[in-house]
């Protein structure tokens, strides 16, 4: 069984809820937020409305509107940044790095030698993608990443308005 990670309450149910402005778009099925950490500029999530916390877990139309989604975040991204790349990934489990125990579906606009700190792993493998070749991930300064890329609310906001500025139409 896969087994999910403890966060009550929920941080995203939360955010859709008390939070408004980190949305960025809205869907039936979904909504797209922007995420706290911007270890990425511009880096966000698509949820589900449903508090769910696993792909396994989704209805067909959600999993169709998750893609529909994040194809439409991912152009304004796009639009908003000019990235050289346009990363996309999603957690099933604390074992596979979920850290929150409802669905979301990472979007991020991905930059040259860019300080991920603690992105995917895989990341470390290719030239250019903020870690040096062969690099290993060292956990022990994740709190530290983290302080440098929580940025304010009012940054938050700014860049939710980018973004939302180049949805498509």
């Amino acid at each position: 069984m896969i087994q999910l990670p403890i966060r009550d309450p929920c941080d995203l149910c939360v955010a859709a809820r008390d939070e408004p402005w980190k949305i960025i778009d809205e869907g039936e099925y979904t909504l797209t937020v922007i995420n706290p950490w911007q270890f990425e500029a511009g880096q966000c999530c698509v949820i589900t409305r449903r508090h769910v916390a696993l792909l396994l877990d989704l209805t067909l139309e959600e999993c169709a509107e998750v893609m529909i989604a994040a194809q439409r975040v991912a152009l304004a991204l796009v639009a908003t940044y000019r990235p050289l790349g346009i990363l996309t990934f999603q957690n099933n489990g604390v074992y596979s790095g979920q850290e929150t125990p409802h669905f979301h579906f990472h979007v991020v606009p991905r930059q040259k030698g860019s300080d991920w700190g603690i992105g995917p792993p895989q990341l470390a493998t290719f030239d250019g993608a903020g870690r040096e070749r062969g690099a290993m991930h060292d956990p022990g300064n994740d709190a530290q990443r983290r302080e440098r890329v929580r940025v304010s609310a009012k940054q938050l906001a700014d860049t939710v308005e980018r973004i939302r500025s180049n949805l498509p139409v």
